[in-house]
């Protein structure tokens, strides 16, 4: 039987037509693009193909898009770039509700003498912006922002964040890696320098990815060697992911906003079933709508275990996740959950759901009905 999946945030599936636009360079167009022959040179020419098709979609220019194995070398790359490049600052603000990826990242630049600033969030998961306004300083190297939560759904108000960074002169990064699939972005019209990127999340393949750097923005190496990507990125161009991600990249931003009013409507009728069949639900996060990634839903449930839960629902073909994918292995509660201080009633029986493109009607109903009936019979 087919498992039923509802973790989209977690990772996607490669589409056909991704897949069938990769084919060719797996198998055929196998040059590598640092060669002076002709199947080399012909895959060079792919790669800023690719690259120019990226920075139209995103209102970018080519030059500022910078391929590399996806969204956690990009979150490492844009911290630890900046701060190894620019040491005279060693202040940095970001938040309690970050990806991993960031708040290692940052953990790592505190052992190394950097003053970190962890900004409070709110119960839905909005930063503290007046916290913000009051600990922003000339002393402030960078601001990192994660644009929408991968696990609460949060989209936060990256242009007032980034013109409050811009009036600082600080360097302001988001991370974008769930937003992407859901938001288009507009460079230009973002006061934003760097952003993170990752293929898996849009129906690319995985170990794919982009750090958007704005020209004049002096980030240094992670990975040293040959000279590709500008010297900035060294190694050899990983060329069939790249073009999969270019493709899914173009298909999602032409289905977006028929896929976001499909995901939020299947979110809300999720939601709406099991709030009126439980009691003791709770919504982690802001409510289905435009504040919120369309195709997130986390809740917690009162007196659950959501680990046992989760395991439930897989014995019975549904595939959910307990929070961050990348923290599900972990017993205590997800830091994300602890921020935005869901109750202690509530923390333990908390649960993923991300719906995506091949999520249907037919599938919340059975989802609902299995949840729904557990709850009843724990």
């Amino acid at each position: 039987m087919k498992p039923v999946y509802f973790d989209y945030a977690s990772t996607t599936h490669i589409r056909k037509e991704v897949y069938d636009e990769m084919i060719p360079y797996l198998q055929k167009e196998y040059g590598n693009p640092s060669s002076l022959y002709d199947m080399g040179i012909k895959n060079k020419k792919v790669i800023n193909q690719c690259r120019k098709r990226i920075a139209k979609l995103l209102n970018a220019k080519s030059s500022e898009i910078y391929f590399c194995s996806g969204g956690s070398e990009a979150n490492n790359w844009a911290l630890k770039g900046i701060a190894f490049k620019h040491t005279k600052k060693k202040e940095i603000i970001t938040t309690k509700i970050e990806h991993h990826s960031v708040t290692h990242s940052c953990e790592f630049l505190e052992r190394m003498g950097y003053d970190v600033k962890y900004l409070d969030v709110d119960d839905l998961g909005f930063i503290d912006f007046g916290q913000l306004k009051n600990i922003i300083s000339s002393n402030t190297l960078m601001v990192s922002i994660i644009m929408a939560n991968n696990e609460i759904g949060t989209i936060q108000d990256i242009k007032k964040i980034g013109q409050l960074c811009k009036d600082w002169g600080v360097i302001f990064h988001i991370d974008a890696i769930q937003a992407m699939p859901h938001i288009k972005m507009d460079v230009k019209n973002l006061p934003i320098d760097l952003m993170s990127v990752s293929a898996h999340k849009f129906y690319g393949p995985k170990g794919i990815g982009f750090l958007y750097i704005r020209n004049g923005i002096e980030v240094e190496n992670l990975i040293h060697g040959g000279a590709q990507e500008k010297e900035k990125r060294a190694g050899t161009e990983n060329v069939p992911y790249i073009v999969g991600m270019t493709k899914a990249l173009e298909l999602a931003y032409q289905e977006m906003d028929e896929d976001v009013k499909r995901e939020r409507m299947l979110a809300q009728k999720l939601f709406s079933i099991l709030k009126d069949n439980i009691k003791d639900i709770k919504l982690n996060g802001p409510d289905i709508g435009i504040n919120r990634l369309p195709g997130n839903i986390n809740l917690s449930f009162k007196g659950i275990d959501g680990s046992l839960l989760s395991f439930e629902l897989n014995k019975a073909g549904i595939c959910v996740s307990t929070g961050s994918a990348c923290n599900s292995g972990s017993i205590e509660p997800s830091h994300v959950l602890q921020a935005i201080k869901v109750p202690k009633e509530y923390i333990n029986g908390t649960i993923r759901i991300t719906l995506g493109k091949e999520t249907t009607s037919d599938d919340i109903d059975k989802m609902c009905q299995f949840i729904i009936n557990y709850y009843h019979n724990k």
